[in-house]
């Protein structure tokens, strides 16, 4: 195919009046299809619905540390679930906290609790004249709300195919005491699904920071959310803090959203002991403790790791498909035109498209107008302002195969319009 900018301007005009006939021939058939967010399909919901018989009879709802799960109790979840979930996230029982349903709820109450009472001992965020974040970007927009809902500063920082630049990085860190944290999607990021280098990780754990209280706020959402058996490789954060002298540098966050059921599963944070007991003289003001019910289920139900392991690869089954059927149509219709470029993961939720400069607003808008939503263009950069406007996440969780083929096609032919006319204004 020959690329967009090696046509002439009679060629573009000629192209314009095709792919405009084409796309009134689409928007005729009004159809409206969810390509916006990263939830799992009904067909991946179904997969743990047994999971909901595995508490019938009273004899089972006692925890292995003899507690009637139905009481209260056990600040920390039941033993076995701070087992599971450690073995998830690669700690020690000793090191992790089970939580409620959301690993999301768990980092805003993390924010919140340093903006009210500090961190281990500093002086509260909000009796500072300044605090800022680091934002790596493209990145997960619901984690740069939390920050600005709080008021603060977001310091946007370039990702690369290894992580966030961590030149950038560490000269912040050394250099400002206003810095209290950065975000982190750390394996098979959202939107880019980049596995952050063992370099990279080993650099984080090695940061000085500047401010006491700077904490790395590391997201491990997809962990074990891989698409292939060739999986990548991610090292353990906690540990390598501990190696480098820094062991209260980090929180780990997890769940098991995508893993059970969005809105009914457990989350846990992992950290070092000084961070645990920090958290746990606040919770045990906020809570008595969480839903240990839910937390007995799941174990029941997964029973070990492997039987994790073993569900996960129950997903890929239902994803693999749609990322590669995603992946395919692009390349098929715009591979070689020059006018964008996408990552293709091994696991995780999104796919990233890069569009040309100026276009990512237009080409959503475009695709919304013939029936396919997607996420806000600019929402993957803090305030939801993308400086090259050409960020696109694409999420093919949700949509059944056949859906997806279509909103594809739409968003692909969104593409290839809103790029001639780019290119036709220049």
């Amino acid at each position: 195919m020959t690329p967009y900018r090696e046509l002439n301007k009679e060629q573009l005009q000629v192209l314009k009046a095709q792919l405009e006939k084409e796309f009134e021939e689409v928007k005729a058939k009004g159809l409206n299809l969810d390509m916006s967010r990263g939830k799992p399909s009904k067909k991946q919901l179904e997969l743990a619905m047994d999971m909901l018989e595995e508490l019938k009879s009273t004899d089972k709802l006692k925890c292995e540390a003899g507690i009637d799960c139905r009481n209260y109790g056990l600040l920390e979840g039941i033993p076995e679930a701070r087992r599971l979930l450690g073995a998830m996230t690669e700690v020690t029982p000793d090191k992790i906290i089970i939580f409620g349903n959301s690993s999301l709820n768990v980092m805003f109450d993390t924010i919140s609790r340093s903006m009210t009472h500090g961190v281990c001992g500093n002086t509260p965020w909000c009796k500072l004249d300044k605090v800022k974040f680091l934002c790596p970007a493209p990145g997960y927009d619901r984690h740069f709300k939390i920050t600005e809902y709080f008021g603060i500063e977001m310091i946007t920082v370039p990702m690369t195919p290894t992580g966030p630049d961590m030149d950038i990085v560490e000269k912040l860190v050394s250099s400002d005491d206003a810095i209290k944290g950065i975000w982190c999607v750390p394996k098979y990021s959202n939107p880019q699904g980049i596995t952050y280098s063992e370099e990279t990780v080993k650099r984080f754990a090695r940061l000085k920071p500047a401010a006491p209280d700077f904490r790395i706020f590391w997201d491990n959402a997809y962990c074990i959310h891989h698409l292939y058996e060739e999986k990548d490789f991610l090292l353990e954060i906690l540990e390598e803090c501990e190696k480098a002298g820094n062991p209260d540098l980090a929180y780990k966050f997890l769940s098991t959203s995508k893993v059970s059921f969005p809105g009914s599963g457990i989350a846990a944070v992992a950290a070092s002991p000084r961070n645990l007991e920090d958290i746990k003289k606040h919770m045990s003001i906020q809570t008595i403790g969480h839903d240990k019910i839910n937390q007995l289920r799941h174990v029941r139900f997964f029973k070990d790791i492997e039987g994790m392991h073993e569900h996960m690869k129950k997903h890929a089954e239902i994803l693999r498909p749609k990322f590669e059927a995603v992946e395919n149509t692009l390349e098929k219709e715009i591979g070689g035109l020059g006018i964008g470029e996408w990552t293709n993961p091994k696991g995780g939720y999104f796919i990233s498209f890069e569009s040309m400069e100026g276009c990512a607003k237009a080409i959503v808008a475009k695709a919304a107008e013939a029936g396919v939503k997607m996420t806000d263009a600019g929402a993957t950069y803090p305030y939801g302002k993308d400086p090259h406007d050409s960020n696109i996440r694409i999420a093919p969780s949700f949509p059944t195969l056949e859906e997806l083929q279509t909103a594809t096609e739409i968003f692909v032919l969104s593409v290839k319009l809103v790029s001639v006319e780019k290119l036709l204004a220049e």
